[in-house]
């Protein structure tokens, strides 16, 4: 028996209203496979307090080069950064002023790993260079309060090899976690001598001056970085720390001061 116009009519609007469903179904699919580039990646970088100022500089040059990709840093000293990879979500790469701050952190890290720039050492010493320090054989003068970073800590492990290469033995007054908290005392006048680092006295400016270390006591630091294991944006963490050894990086580290990485003594 046909069917009748009532029976057509309800067919008719019962497929209108199960097309109305599905398209609201089908769009949200599209959206959802769609969700990947919902914005720009954020790299956060844990690193050693002395790359300051070049990161800031790279950030923004990375972001012309990858339109997608921010960097975000955060700064301390190098076994500092490196502690914080065993918290939950610490950051995406790890870059610190030594290769064994690496080693340390090795199971949080890719084994893909690469130095990326050098550094050297210097005397940071008061504006005009008061009590006349004319090189760390004066650093064992008594009275003098010489501030050096911790044995734990690069700045403080190179201090050391600087030391023991001049055949110096000094007397701390105090001892930091990093090259700028070094600094630090002697620009507030509470040291009046530290080794650092040759970038981090550049950042200082007039507030101190230097005394050079002579190349055959000097010490070369070696600045790694890697990606870390299980990070949020892995391949974009891959992909920046293999940029900080292109040319456009390089070019970057050698305008702070930093100098063409080099094997670790």
């Amino acid at each position: 028996m046909p069917d009748s116009p009532r029976a057509r009519l309800s067919g008719a609007v019962g497929r209108a209203r199960a097309s109305a469903l599905l398209v609201p179904v089908l769009l949200l699919g599209l959206a959802a496979g769609c969700g990947g580039s919902s914005g720009p990646v954020t790299l956060t970088v844990l690193a050693s307090s002395s790359l300051t100022e070049v990161l800031g500089e790279m950030g923004t040059a990375y972001r012309q080069s990858h339109p997608d990709v921010r960097v975000r840093a955060e700064f301390g000293g190098s076994a500092e950064m490196a502690e914080r990879l065993s918290e939950r979500d610490p950051g995406d790469v790890l870059a610190t002023a030594d290769t064994a701050s690496l080693d340390q952190a090795g199971m949080y890290l890719d084994g893909h790993r690469r130095a990326v720039a050098g550094n050297s050492l210097t005397i940071a010493v008061g504006p005009g260079n008061p009590r006349r320090i004319r090189g760390l054989d004066d650093l064992e003068r008594r009275g003098l309060r010489v501030v050096a970073g911790a044995s734990s800590v690069p700045i403080g492990r190179y201090t050391r090899q600087a030391f023991a290469k001049a055949g110096v033995r000094v007397r701390t007054s105090a001892e930091e976690i990093s090259s700028r908290a070094v600094l630090d005392q002697i620009r507030v006048g509470d040291a009046d001598a530290g080794v650092v680092y040759v970038t981090d006295l550049r950042s200082a400016g007039v507030a101190v001056s230097s005394v050079p270390i002579p190349a055959a006591d000097n010490v070369t630091a070696t600045y790694s970085a890697a990606a870390v294991k299980g990070g949020p944006h892995r391949r974009d963490a891959d992909e920046f720390v293999s940029w900080l050894v292109t040319p456009e990086a390089q070019a970057l580290f050698h305008k702070y001061g930093f100098t063409t990485p080099v094997a670790p003594q």
